[in-house]
C-alpha cells in the first residue's frame, strides 16, 4: 500500500474473512490489498489496544508514520519507507513466481511497465530458481 492508503486505513475498511483491506487508492479509486494471517493478528491486537476509532486504525498521522520509519532506519540503518515496502512486496512476489499480472492487480499498480520496474531488484539466479522449480512440476 502506498503511504496515503495506509494514513486512511479504518477498522470498517478491513474485512476480516477475506483478509483484505478496502482503500482508496491513488485517483480516489477504490480496491482490495491484501495481508497475511499474522499481520491478521498484529492488526486485531493493535485495534484492541487502540480502540477502532480515530482518523485510521493506527493513531497516527502520515508525518507521524514516516517519523518511526526513519526513526527505524536510523536505528537499524535498513531503509525504511512506503516505496520500498511497496517495492519489496512486488520483488518477493516475483521472486516466489507470482506472475506479473497478478503483482499488478494485488499492488494496485495500473500498468505492467511499474511493476517490471519494481522487480528490477529480482536478479538472474532469482529467475533461474524460480525456471528450475517449475520445470521440474
Amino acid at each position: 500500500m502506498r503511504l496515503s492508503e495506509v494514513t486512511n486505513v479504518k477498522a470498517a475498511d478491513i474485512d476480516w474473512a477475506t483478509n483484505t483491506i478496502v482503500i482508496v487508492g491513488k485517483g480516489n479509486k477504490q480496491r482490495r490489498a491484501p495481508f497475511t494471517e499474522s499481520t491478521g493478528m498484529m492488526l486485531k491486537d493493535l485495534i484492541n489496544r487502540n480502540g477502532a476509532g480515530g482518523e485510521n486504525i493506527w493513531h497516527m498521522t502520515r508525518r507521524a508514520i514516516q517519523s518511526m520509519l526513519k526513526d527505524y532506519h536510523e536505528k537499524t540503518n535498513l531503509t525504511c519507507n512506503a516505496h520500498t515496502f511497496r517495492r519489496t512486496f512486488a520483488s518477493n512476489l516475483h521472486r516466489k513466481g507470482v506472475d506479473v499480472e497478478h503483482i499488478m492487480r494485488l499492488g494496485g499498480w495500473e500498468t505492467l511497465e511499474m511493476v517490471v520496474r519494481y522487480t528490477r531488484s529480482v536478479k538472474f539466479e532469482d529467475s533461474l530458481k524460480m525456471y528450475e522449480r517449475v520445470m521440474k512440476k
